[in-house]
């Protein structure tokens, strides 16, 4: 581990390992949060956006003297108004080839259809008004001929070769002919292969059901000419990027970007939509700022969805039951238009997750990406690692009832063995840590496995099926980008830590606070946060991919060694002693202390940054402050893993079913607050649940979206889940110095495979081996019929 590594775990009441509550809870409890819809600034005229009703046509007008007739209305914009700025396009960002090596077809999207609709929803044209009423009543009277077409809305539909065209220059709706792996070599294997087994799965669309929806404010300072757009994001740094350089086409330093609070993202907010560049447009058009907020309705219709993948998987194993190769062939939808990393999930994170923990030696993907007449997909917690691991666990759940093998010692059998670590996986992954059998087997007692048939029985005599499924996983998490770890002691006493990721719900301040005051020893009550300012930041790699702590963390780390490294110097000024001589350490009250060494002459590093900072006629080879601005360079992705076990009840006459238990050990590596820790492992959880049982985008022929509110999306309630059983099983992470793997999506990663092994294991009863996610009453039901005959 790096010279810089985190201090072992210690007793400090604030320290690392410790379950700190949330340092902003209290403020946001008590309502003094800041979110972007709670700003009002001086002359703010509000905008609402003008969406397509139809899925698919072409524009053959837009009228809108009506609505710049009704009163209070300002100013009505449509595409040819914002062409005529010179802005660019929103496009998609990876590098990504097609098999035969050319690249893929990408989208240059602009913020406003010009020529057609692609989905319902589709922006044509806003409307800015006095009040956000009047901009509602102008924007309803804007009125739109457009010559519809017909629709496609499912990927496997889109590709096929009668299916309506949704560019000119994308034949076949196939923006991408995506391929991993050696075919020969894995068809081989397959041939070979003492068992091969095989699955239809499907991934379902999602909405993405942040508790904030999104809203965002556009500033334009003419004698600058400089923009400044509040937004809700999951960095600053990155979007400043994309929107200057990309889209608004000026220096990153006529952009700022601020975000305060931020109520959920799961990766949704983190680029940018049409909305923000026509906000801006329109304050530098107008001189004053605008606003806008989405509704409910809009967001279900406007935000990027999640998952919707069409994929069969297929298994082969050896005689002992070793898996020899795994295959996916994938149709992933990608909606209307490519959002900036559309086709990740699909390509890239199937291949890197799919073999989860164990040692299979060779894994092939074929995805073809396609177009359709829907909301843009992007990603959603995890984005293609839950997916991943689902993939693998419900083809192994599949070929242990098809050889009659224990599916647990099929997983045993399979297992990378810690011996075996650092493992070089064969898609490129090098497993630095871990013990996933024995977090296997710790499950398997804490959820007590042995006593399932007594529960079982007592379900039965209720009128129940009861399942059980394992959730086994791992996933690889983004690699820590370049990341800044600023370090600012103020006057008033406090440490200003500045980082470029984002809290957007996960509470950041606390656990960065944890680990710089373990490390610095500065007051844990001290420290402060600032996060969402893009004017103060060097470098930022955002929130995203379950890397913050390993990013930030990091950076923290290393900044706190240079302030150490400045402390010498200033502290044997101070105390008239030789640098060589001063030691810093930490006092029984955790706090940080320079001090000769041998002596009892000390000075607290709080002490000293003020003495450093009001000091006359430092020599001039001493620093001026303790301050530190830092860039953390990279790390390595890391690998947390885990096993979740959960029990359903299914009612067979109503097809209803209910997670009754549910249990996880999870190798998160060093867990610097349990507390804030399980609760992301619940969120996750939750969601997955959701996605599992509940949550399904559903279209109509014609595109039109059916389940656009929450009468017609289900969302997991509170009292459709259990208590969550949560147990750490560390392995720390060997390539970060904070020694941490990331959390925030683990949840979702364990908790699908385990949901749904569970919903086929009680419904094996009929003879059932194989139910869609989200298994809902009906489809349950359905199925049920079906196997009675």
């Amino acid at each position: 581990m790096p010279d810089t590594a985190m201090p072992a775990l210690s007793n400090l009441k604030f320290g690392v390992g410790q379950p700190v509550p949330r340092n902003e809870d209290p403020i946001l409890l008590r309502g003094g949060g800041r979110y972007t819809d709670d700003l009002t600034l001086p002359g703010q005229l509000w905008c609402v956006m003008v969406r397509s009703p139809y899925a698919h046509g072409i524009i053959k007008g837009i009228d809108t003297e009506a609505a710049r007739e009704v009163p209070g209305v300002v100013g009505v914009f449509t595409g040819a108004d914002l062409a005529a700025g010179g802005y660019g396009p929103m496009k998609c960002v990876l590098p990504l080839k097609n098999r035969d090596g050319t690249p893929l077809r990408n989208i240059e999207r602009p913020a406003l259809a010009m020529d057609k609709v692609r989905f319902v929803g589709d922006p044509v044209a806003f409307v800015v008004a006095e009040t956000k009423s009047a901009a509602r009543d102008g924007a309803e009277a804007v009125y739109i001929d457009i010559d519809v077409l017909p629709a496609v809305t499912e990927a496997s539909a889109a590709a096929a070769p009668e299916a309506p065209q949704l560019y000119d220059h994308i034949p076949g709706n196939t923006v991408l002919d995506f391929h991993f792996g050696d075919a020969e070599k894995i068809a081989a294997a397959f041939a070979g292969a003492a068992q091969v087994t095989r699955l239809s799965m499907r991934n379902n669309r999602v909405v993405v059901c942040a508790m904030e929806p999104r809203s965002a404010i556009g500033e334009y300072d003419a004698g600058s000419g400089r923009y400044t757009l509040h937004v809700g994001s999951q960095g600053v740094f990155g979007l400043r990027a994309q929107m200057a350089s990309d889209i608004l086409k000026v220096p990153a330093d006529k952009l700022r970007i601020l975000t305060g609070n931020v109520g959920g993202s799961f990766g949704m907010k983190a680029s940018a939509y049409p909305e923000y560049l026509c906000l801006l447009h329109a304050a530098k058009l107008l001189g004053r700022p605008v606003k806008w907020t989405d509704e409910r309705t809009g967001s279900f219709l406007s935000d990027q969805h999640g998952r919707d993948h069409e994929v069969v998987g297929e298994l082969a194993l050896d005689a002992e039951g070793r898996a020899l190769a795994v295959r996916l062939t994938a149709f992933a939808n990608m909606g209307a238009y490519l959002a900036t990393v559309a086709p990740l999930m699909g390509t890239g994170n199937f291949v890197k997750n799919v073999q989860s923990n164990y040692a299979t030696p060779l894994v092939e993907v074929n995805t073809t990406c396609v177009v359709t007449n829907t909301s843009p997909v992007s990603a959603y917690r995890g984005a293609g690692r839950p997916e991943g691991n689902y993939f693998f666990e419900r083809l192994l759940e599949q070929a242990a009832k098809e050889s009659g093998r224990s599916a647990i010692e099929l997983r045993r059998i399979n297992h990378i063995k810690e011996e075996a670590l650092p493992f070089t996986a064969s898609t490129g992954s090098v497993y630095d840590s871990g013990d996933f059998t024995a977090v296997l087997d710790h499950a398997l007692e804490v959820a007590d496995w042995d006593g399932f048939a007594a529960r079982k029985a007592e379900s039965a005599a209720r009128g129940k099926l009861r399942g059980r499924g394992i959730g086994n996983f791992l996933e690889c998490t983004a690699p820590p980008t370049k990341e800044q770890g600023e370090i600012r002691f103020e006057v008033d006493g406090t440490v200003t830590i500045i980082t470029g990721t984002l809290d957007y719900g996960q509470g950041h301040w606390t656990p960065f606070a944890q680990v710089l005051h373990q490390t610095l020893g500065v007051p844990f009550e001290s420290i402060r946060l600032v996060q969402g300012d893009s004017d103060l930041l060097i470098a930022g790699g955002g929130t995203g991919g379950s890397k913050s702590l390993m990013a930030s963390g990091a950076a923290i780390i290393e900044a706190a060694q240079l302030v150490i490294e400045k402390g010498r110097a200033a502290a044997a000024h101070m105390l008239e002693a030789a640098a060589a001589d001063i030691e810093f350490e930490r006092d029984g009250n955790g706090l940080g202390r320079f001090t000769i060494a041998g002596t009892d002459r000390s000075i607290g590093i709080m002490e000293l940054a003020q003495r450093v900072r009001t000091a006359d006629n430092l020599p001039p080879e001493l620093p001026a402050s303790l301050d530190v601005r830092h860039v953390f360079d990279q790390a390595p992705q890391a690998y947390p893993n885990g096993c979740h076990i959960c029990e359903v009840e299914i009612e067979p006459e109503t097809g209803i079913a209910e997670v009754v238990r549910y249990m996880s050990v999870n190798d998160f590596g060093v867990i610097v607050n349990p507390l804030m820790v399980e609760g992301q492992a619940h969120g996750g959880i939750a969601q997955g649940i959701g996605q599992a049982l509940y949550e399904h985008v559903a279209y109509s022929e014609e595109g039109q979206l059916l389940s656009g509110s929450y009468q017609d999306y289900c969302l997991p309630r509170a009292s459709d889940l259990p208590s969550f059983g949560f147990v750490s099983h560390p392995s720390p992470c060997k390539t970060n110095p904070v020694g941490a793997k990331g959390c925030g999506e683990a949840g979702c990663a364990g908790s699908l495979p385990a949901v749904m092994n569970a919903v086929v294991d009680a419904l094996s009863e009929y003879g059932i081996t194989h139910i869609d996610m989200p298994a809902t009453p009906e489809r349950i039901w359905q199925a049920i019929q079906s196997a009675r005959g």
